[in-house]
């Protein structure tokens, strides 16, 4: 989809959320009781895929496996959170008849899992795919809400220069997501990294 009237509007709605009224700069990190309270007030309905960023979609392996509806959707780079022997193996050769480039991620759903090795690998990857030619990218994992939402909240950290806060309430706009505890606490430190700017932050994108 090219930038038509809804694509716009799209970016306009993205970037209302993304200004948080009031704020300057960035603001103080939640505490992690804050973090899940923000999680789980009104979350939105989670389908098997949904934009949560232009032309960044987060899905689950069911959307990963549908290659007529990736095609549809004219995905072009496919991020797998849960690869290998985390139960998705799909790969480069799953995908060899669709114009797919794919980057896989062997992390597993539990909170002593480290993923945060992955925040800046994946944020780069990220935005170099989505600054490309009619780039669109699936994020996903198995059920597309804690893998797959801990690596595209830290992208907009990272590469769109957004607090936590303001991270997750754009995502959760469009879908349900609930990152496990481990994983939300690498994302505080990430946030309070970036706030105290010893993280590379957008320069790294």
């Amino acid at each position: 989809m090219r930038a038509t009237g809804l694509s716009l509007f799209r970016m306009q709605r993205y970037s209302q959320v993304h200004r948080t009224p009031g704020s300057q700069g960035r603001a103080r990190t939640p505490s992690l009781e804050e973090l899940r309270r923000l999680l789980w007030t009104r979350a939105h309905p989670t389908g098997h895929v949904d934009e949560v960023w232009p032309n960044l979609y987060m899905g689950d392996v069911y959307v990963a496996r549908d290659k007529a509806q990736l095609s549809r959707m004219g995905i072009s780079h496919v991020v797998n959170a849960a690869a290998g022997r985390f139960h998705i193996n799909t790969g480069p050769k799953f995908y060899k008849d669709l114009p797919v480039d794919y980057y896989a991620v062997e992390a597993e759903d539990n909170p002593n899992f480290d993923l945060s090795i992955y925040f800046y690998p994946v944020a780069q990857y990220i935005r170099a795919a989505l600054n490309s030619p009619r780039g669109k990218v699936l994020v996903h994992c198995a059920m597309g809400i804690s893998r797959s939402a801990t690596l595209v909240l830290a992208f907009l950290m990272i590469c769109e220069d957004m607090s936590l806060t303001d991270a997750i309430q754009t995502v959760r706009s469009h879908r349900g997501i609930c990152p496990n505890s481990g994983f939300l606490k690498q994302l505080r430190e990430l946030d309070l990294q970036l706030g105290r700017g010893k993280g590379r932050g957008a320069e790294a994108c």
